[in-house]
């Protein structure tokens, strides 16, 4: 069959090979698999989810239960006060975006203790200049960058002492850099160590691409906000659009009164009939993480006995869904991506090329052949166009569909 696909007797021979030494680690994944499973479970019985729940309201969205029920759900699985769960939000960048505007004030100090957010913030912190940024609002924007993949204690511990810091922000994912993704007991050991310093200070994490990954997610472990995407992990490959956040329940407010308007808040917001993908997505999503992880670790396993540099190893502890390959070389890292495009559902006949996408800073080639556009929990591969040229892999709905997935890269890779 994988001949059918175009795909050499080699690489299915070395893939039936990998199978066999990745074996421990998917049953690890397994296990995370049904905790998370049995909560999500749970989460739906305690909120006795029910048919009515998929109903759908228009125009202001006054008393959709449907929707309210949804955000006690999300509140319950993060172990939150209160949640925001709306197809309102665009993107992960949105919610983020809103976030921050409603959390900073003109004169307010917003500090990334993971170095420079993703690339899509650039023009929102006003890292590249925007007359809409915060720093158009009088915000200001610090960063410290991490030592050895891990936080810097000593210079955090000093900027906190030296003067107020509003928020504290956290990107666990890696974004387009080359560090390493930051697990959950990193974030817990340095909330724990923040909080002793300054209880008041506002941390907010970047969840993106690392929900279900692990048993716990940032607000066990002290976070007082998180924020992730819908076309990422929670949405399970179903939920058409939207975002989430989650957190303290002053805060929450504050954010839904940014997205809709003041005094109006989680009050309004239709919901178009989209509850019963937002549910379907967030019950399936346990196994749709668990498929894109076991897509990664094959990834990382195969590319690594091809001679390529691979973060994290597949045998490493993960903290989201995203494998990176460092190619060197931008010629490979647009072959790689153009492969994966290649082994999509969606416009496999299509070939991506390098482009310069809005809010980027430079050339980015993206391949995702996925049912919802800019889905990234659909395989998908994409990476600037910038030294040294690193892939960023992430999804795939089905372990099956990925390792093809895979496979179509590397063949697409190989060739002259």
């Amino acid at each position: 069959m994988y001949e059918n696909f175009g795909i050499s007797k080699e690489l299915e021979d070395l893939s039936n090979k990998i199978e066999k030494d990745i074996e421990p680690v998917f049953k690890k994944i397994d296990n995370v698999c049904e905790i998370n499973s049995l909560k999500v479970l749970n989460a739906f019985q305690k909120n006795q989810i029910s048919d009515m729940h998929f109903d759908s309201t228009t125009g202001y969205g006054y008393g959709d239960v449907g929707r309210d029920t949804i955000e006690k759900v999300y509140s319950d699985i993060f172990k939150s006060e209160d949640a925001l769960v709306r197809s309102q939000f665009i993107s992960g960048t949105h919610a983020l975006t809103v976030t921050l505007f409603a959390l900073l004030r003109p004169g307010d100090t917003l500090l990334s203790i993971n170095g420079k957010p993703y690339d899509t913030l650039d023009e929102v912190i006003g890292i590249k200049d925007n007359p809409s940024s915060l720093k158009s609002y009088g915000i200001n924007f610090e960063k410290i960058d991490l030592v050895n993949n891990d936080f810097d204690y000593e210079k955090i511990e000093e900027r906190l002492k030296k003067s107020k810091i509003k928020v504290i922000e956290i990107q666990r994912s890696k974004g387009y850099s080359a560090r390493k993704s930051i697990k959950i007991d990193q974030v817990e050991k340095i909330i724990s160590f923040i909080k002793s310093i300054d209880k008041d200070v506002i941390i907010m994490i970047d969840n993106c691409y690392c929900e279900f990954v692990t048993e716990t997610e940032p607000i066990e472990v002290g976070a007082d906000i998180v924020v992730g995407s819908l076309i990422k992990n929670l949405g399970g490959g179903i939920a058409p659009n939207g975002a989430y956040v989650v957190g303290r329940k002053d805060l929450v407010e504050l954010c839904a009164e940014r997205l809709t308007a003041p005094g109006e808040g989680k009050e309004v917001g239709p919901t178009l009939g989209i509850n019963k993908s937002i549910l379907q997505g967030l019950f399936l999503a346990p196994s749709v993480v668990a498929a894109s992880l076991k897509t990664a670790v094959f990834a990382s396993k195969m590319l690594e006995e091809l001679g390529y540099n691979t973060e994290p190893k597949f045998d490493e502890k993960r903290a989201d869904i995203v494998q990176t390959i460092i190619f060197e070389d931008p010629n490979k890292l647009i072959k790689y991506c153009q492969g994966i495009q290649m082994g999509s559902p969606i416009d496999s006949n299509s070939i991506p090329e390098a482009w310069d996408m809005p809010g980027y800073t430079d050339k980015v080639i993206m391949a995702a052949g996925a049912f919802t556009q800019g889905s990234s929990i659909e395989l998908s591969c994409d990476g600037p166009i910038r030294p040294p040229y690193i892939a960023f892999e992430q999804g795939g709905l089905t372990y099956e569909y990925g390792k093809l997935g895979v496979l179509k890269a590397l063949q697409r890779l190989t060739e002259k």
